[in-house]
């Protein structure tokens, strides 16, 4: 977690000088995440599921593309629920399946009047191997959903203290806040984890 005045690919860049080349970057399809090198990008399917549900209340669910598109991820996500380890490691028609149906969707003549539909089906195409990646990947998750649990703290804090009184403390509150949830997502102890550094930072 890092404080900054924006969302744009300056701050990605200044906070992750070298990328993340051994990492897999799950995100909201901004074109400055798509920018940032990282081992490969994962689509949030939860903010993508959003996107088409708007189209099927736009659209009066009369857009076909946009009912099964909606219908191919919830299925990739329940088995994603389903699938062992070694189903990753080897052939698996189920998932092999759900990477055909992808493929036909990207490729489906969208009726005309659906121009927004057709938009993203547009971009969807150029970042098709991002929408369904957790499912040849044990440890990727689907959503982001875990980022965005994180960052909570941060909209609570803000709502209640109305902002922050500088920079510097918006800064030290990322800080403590990434030890925090970084602890707690790799089962530590967070008070632990915070006392090791103070201990080790006041032996330098």
């Amino acid at each position: 977690m890092v404080a900054s005045a924006n969302t744009g690919f300056k701050t990605i860049e200044q906070t992750f000088a070298e990328g993340l080349p051994k990492a897999v970057l799950n995100h909201e399809r901004y074109a400055a995440h798509f920018k940032m090198e990282a081992g490969h990008h994962q689509i949030c399917t939860a903010h993508l599921l959003r996107d088409l549900n708007y189209f099927n209340e736009l659209y009066q669910h009369k857009c076909s593309w946009a009912k099964d598109f909606k219908q191919l991820l919830s299925d990739a996500i329940l088995l994603k629920k389903q699938l062992s380890v070694a189903d990753y490691y080897q052939p698996h028609p189920p998932s092999n399946d759900l990477f055909n149906r992808l493929k036909s969707l990207l490729h489906y003549a969208i009726d005309a009047d659906y121009k927004k539909a057709i938009a993203l089906q547009k971009k969807l195409l150029s970042q098709q191997d991002s929408i369904l990646y957790f499912l040849l990947q044990p440890n990727v998750p689907p959503d982001n959903n875990g980022s965005e649990r994180a960052i909570r703290n941060v909209k609570v804090k803000q709502k209640i203290s109305g902002q922050y009184k500088s920079m510097d403390g918006a800064n030290i509150f990322a800080v403590l806040r990434s030890v925090i949830d970084t602890a707690m997502k790799s089962g530590q102890n967070a008070l632990n984890a915070l006392y090791a550094i103070a201990a080790y930072s006041g032996s330098e």
